[in-house]
């Protein structure tokens, strides 16, 4: 297949390109792929909402910087930053007007809510699915496009370089170039390619690596791992944001169910085995604290009073309110017998988001030709070594938004590549037990949890980087000799993404934001990038 415009996930990130591209360029051919179903992504699940300055009577993009700059702790890029909080608002008056709908008051305003890190009210929500609601609208207002081609069940192998036309690429050699993918088609189990003249990667993150997150199966970091092995930037991969407040369910592993930090927001307390408002003694924000250290003190309550969660206390909060504010919250809790009116509700920290990925520019634009990224699976600087609440549903806006002008800009002075060669399968056979690949991924999410969660030591990543290799030289030999499947390849990028990682975390010699090295306690005086 042959499309100018290649488009690898439909999340916010993906479709928000691909619809303005669409709009500008109704000549041009847009293919949406996707390894699931269109609406199975990371943007889904989004609850709390977008962060936005809309309300400018209270509110201003200085206090939106800085309490961004601030969450960041050092490392956010600050022009990046500014980009985002004021270009932002017209994305949301964009998506706005393609049809999401947030909620609001009698009067007609928007009503914001407050979320962990934030001076003001300014997150835009819809009930505690605002990530659904903003996947529904774009789904919906892409399918108004003939020269969209959405393609679902589309697993993607490897992006396509000069290294698939015989040359020698490494990191240091000078203009890389993508010019499209290979993918296996899940529904023919053929493996074809896919040229193209630009790519987007909006393929989200990489939660899967850890025992337990609020991120869906998808997001094993397939984007960050075929941009590594096609020898592109990645960097900060240390930070991984861990979310306070997910439900705890004893035995329940893999997907867990997210609490939205607006609950805190609106009034939710943190407390410990023994009752108590934790948080005070952690940081004079309390219970509002950037998630950082949030997560910290969570894992540090459960550890002193050697309990598996804490809990989040609502049932002081106008519980009609409750209600409709949060009306799955609501509902999933009495699923499983909590009634948050009378009880309060366990909740661990739960891996959720990556501030590290494909280093991009200010344009999207990656470190290999042709290539853009936007979304989780980004590092655009924005978030630094921690991402304020609420932030990246418009930072992947933003960014697709940049992505979409600049490539744009570029798309007529590139040629479709007519030599791309077929996916060599040569040597491979049919694979004899899936027990090799599910038991590695079970000792991966096990080793990631318990040596690279929120509190690190030197030690545990060097344990981490040993076991590491074990599973990586066990997967490869696998791959050499096996048919692809969707289970392999996601076993093999969540080993790559996992490596980066802690690499990532063993040259951080210092804490800072989410990274926290009990080894290095405090910031170093040196602010460094790693990049790799």
């Amino acid at each position: 297949m042959e499309t100018d415009f290649l488009v690898i996930g439909s999340g916010i990130a993906g479709l928000t390109y691909a619809l303005k591209v669409a709009q500008d360029c109704p000549d041009k051919s847009i293919t949406v792929i996707t390894k699931t179903t269109s609406d199975e992504t990371n943007t889904k699940y989004a609850q709390g909402g977008i962060a936005g300055v809309i309300n400018f009577d209270q509110d201003s993009f200085s206090k939106h910087i800085e309490d961004t700059l601030i969450s960041g702790d050092g490392l956010c890029d600050k022009h990046i930053v500014e980009i985002v909080v004021k270009e932002g608002v017209d994305r949301i008056k964009e998506i706005i007007d393609w049809g999401a709908q947030f909620d609001k008051a009698p009067d007609g305003d928007f009503k914001l809510g407050k979320e962990g890190g934030h001076s003001e009210s300014r997150i835009l929500h819809h009930k505690d699915v605002t990530g659904n609601e903003m996947e529904r609208t774009l789904l919906a207002a892409i399918k108004k496009h003939k020269n969209i081609h959405l393609i679902s069940h589309c697993f993607v192998l490897d992006l396509i370089t000069q290294h698939h036309l015989g040359y020698l690429v490494t990191k240091s050699t000078p203009d890389i170039e993508c010019y499209g993918v290979y993918v296996l088609n899940l529904k023919t189990k053929k493996i074809e390619k896919i040229v193209a003249k630009i790519t987007l990667l909006g393929a989200g993150g990489n939660g899967q690596v850890y025992r337990t997150t609020t991120n869906p199966a998808i997001a094993t970091g397939d984007g960050v791992a075929m941009v590594y092995r096609a020898k592109g930037r990645i960097e900060n991969m240390e930070f991984i944001q861990f979310h306070p407040t997910a439900l705890y369910e004893a035995g329940v592993r893999g997907q867990s169910f997210l609490i939205t930090e607006a609950v805190r927001g609106d009034g939710g307390i943190l407390r410990n085995a023994n009752g108590e408002a934790f948080m005070e003694r952690y940081d004079k924000r309390k219970d509002l604290a950037p998630r950082d250290i949030v997560a910290r003190a969570i894992d540090n309550e459960m550890k002193i009073n050697g309990t598996e969660f804490v809990y989040l206390d609502c049932t002081h909060m106008n519980q009609e309110k409750f209600k409709e504010h949060f009306p799955n919250i609501h509902a999933k809790c009495l699923s499983v017998g909590i009634d948050v009116a009378k009880d309060r509700i366990p909740i661990a920290p739960a891996a959720h988001y990556s501030c590290g990925g494909v280093k991009t520019d200010e344009w999207g634009r990656s470190s290999i030709k042709n290539l853009f990224a936007s979304g989780e699976c980004a590092s655009t600087g924005l978030h630094g070594a921690n991402r304020l609440a609420s932030n990246s549903l418009l930072e992947a806006m933003v960014f697709s938004h940049r992505s979409y002008v600049a490539s744009v800009n570029q798309i007529n002075n590139i040629s479709i590549n007519e030599h791309i060669p077929d996916w060599d399968a040569t040597g491979t056979n049919a694979p004899n037990e899936m027990i090799l690949i599910t038991q590695s991924l079970k000792e991966l999410k096990l080793l990631m949890s318990d040596y690279v969660g929120i509190v690190r030591n030197n030690e545990r990543l060097h344990r981490a980087n040993k076991r590491l290799d074990l599973l990586h030289e066990e997967t490869e030999q696998l791959y050499q000799k096996t048919e692809v499947s969707p289970q392999l390849c996601e076993l093999r990028n969540m080993i790559t993404a996992a490596y980066l990682i802690v690499k990532s975390a063993e040259l951080r010699k210092e804490s800072r934001g989410l990274h926290y090295n009990t080894d290095f306690t405090t910031r170093s005086a040196i602010i460094q990038n790693t990049i790799l």
